[in-house]
């Protein structure tokens, strides 16, 4: 056991002075705030240049003045002018780009084109598709001559925006998001899928480099190659979980940070409660001070604030213990493989053969862990959450929609018994690979070492 702690802490200590795990370290949780903050800041912020569009009916006028002008577009509707000669001059003209309506958008959707030289925002065609789509169907309800048409309209148009709470087993309640759990699917399954990945290679290049350059021979004559193989990979998955664990502490910072200096200053939380509750209420005098009371703060501001909390109320605790957990089991079985291929080979290029099965599992798993965000209940979702191949990416994805502890508890009941089983079939094909020098090896001889009770 001496051994085995000697050459972690050398493993350990070679790879945490290396600048790469320094600055991954420190730069992983800022690119990962930066992918959260930086598109929502993108969208907030879309003041640009003004957009004037040139709009063209042919032989109608239908949409005149239909579609209204927003802080990033104006409409101009021009008569008499053929689209043709305004194809070669609008840029000219100060437009950004035409838009065209055919007579027949009332039974073709897709009879409207928007002609520019550059590809347009998302935002600006989702404007004018609502437009005219409330212009349509005001068209055609006014075929049946209903009277006062536009004050039912008006007074029928509801927005409606589904508030998820959950309640566990005690009775307690919890505002929750379905989008926050979304999100934390794909980064927690997406980010599994990269650590044991990148990790277990690791290992692999680790074994590869002794390997060819006989250094093992002389390590093999001190311990035994078991002693080798756990040690490397023990060694490295304690670099990961450093690496992670000071993700935590950072991430809890920078959480820490806005809560304080962004939310409790602004005092959006009270805000962000209370106006919900006046809207449902008949007196609208309510909802007004409520406005009031908010003052300046932005409607960005308490959505923030309210995202903020639903994240919080996710089950913390459950999803780092298992996130730790299913890194150390899933890390250990892919290491052991890993480890097992890098013995059998005399260089890197020699491994392709052996890494397409080892791969697939996991490629897989995260193609279901996408799926996974749509339907966490499918029969898919679950058994791969189940198979130990898979569970640690799935598992993880799986977690933050919530999922009974009896599946966690039978989950990880198997990973460990798994990983325990091909922690021990890779240390026999290690024993005997890693002294193998010349020699093309193949999934038969593989076995052949597997089988081997020398």
């Amino acid at each position: 056991m001496n051994k085995i702690s000697v050459i972690i802490k050398r493993e350990y200590i070679t790879r945490v002075r290396k600048k790469s795990f320094i600055i991954l370290t420190i730069l992983a949780p800022l690119l990962m705030a930066a992918l959260i903050i930086l598109p929502t800041a993108v969208m907030m912020n879309q003041e640009g240049e003004l957009k004037k569009i040139a709009v063209i009916e042919d032989n109608s006028d239908l949409f005149k003045n239909v579609i209204t002008n927003t802080k990033d577009a104006k409409f101009e509707y021009l008569e008499n002018v053929r689209i043709e000669d305004l194809k070669i001059s609008f840029e000219k003209a100060g437009y950004y780009g035409i838009l065209y309506i055919s007579p027949e958008v009332v039974n073709t959707p897709n009879a409207v084109q928007l002609i520019s030289k550059q590809q347009p925002p998302i935002g600006l065609l989702q404007h004018i598709e609502n437009c005219m789509k409330k212009e349509i169907e005001k068209q055609k309800l006014l075929a049946y001559h209903i009277d006062n048409l536009d004050d039912i309209m008006k007074n029928v148009e509801t927005n409606v925006s589904i508030q998820t709470i959950k309640i566990d087993d005690s009775g307690a309640v919890k505002e929750t998001s379905t989008g926050i759990a979304m999100a934390l699917a794909y980064i927690f399954g997406l980010l599994m899928y990269m650590l044991v990945f990148i990790f277990g290679s690791q290992v692999m290049r680790g074994v590869i480099e002794e390997k060819t350059s006989r250094v093992v021979e002389v390590i093999v004559s001190s311990v035994k190659p078991i002693q080798l193989m756990m040690g490397k990979i023990i060694g490295i998955a304690l670099v990961g979980l450093t690496q992670f664990m000071i993700w935590v502490i950072l991430t809890i910072s920078i959480v820490g940070f806005v809560k304080t200096t962004i939310i409790e200053k602004a005092g959006v939380a009270e805000i962000a409660q209370a106006i919900p509750q006046d809207l449902m209420k008949a007196d609208q005098q309510s909802v007004i001070a409520s406005q009031n009371q908010a003052g300046e703060i932005s409607p960005e501001l308490a959505e923030f604030s309210k995202m903020f909390e639903n994240a919080m109320n996710q089950p913390w605790g459950l999803i780092i213990f298992s996130f730790i957990f299913y890194f150390i089991t899933g890390y250990l079985l892919y290491a052991s493989v890993f480890a097992a291929i890098g013995s059998a080979v005399d260089n890197e290029t020699e491994t392709q053969q052996f890494m397409l099965p080892v791969t697939i599992p996991i490629i897989l798993a995260l193609m279901v862990a996408i799926g996974t965000m749509q339907n966490p209940e499918s029969s898919l979702a679950f058994w791969c959450s189940m198979i130990p191949l898979t569970s640690p990416i799935v598992m993880m994805a799986r977690i933050p929609f919530g999922v009974p502890y009896w599946q966690i508890a039978v989950s990880m009941a198997l990973m460990l018994v798994t990983f325990i089983g091909f922690v021990w079939m890779a240390a026999k094909v290690y024993r005997t690979g890693i002294l193998m020098y010349g020699k093309k090896t193949s999934w038969k001889e593989m076995w052949k070492w597997l089988r081997y009770r020398g």
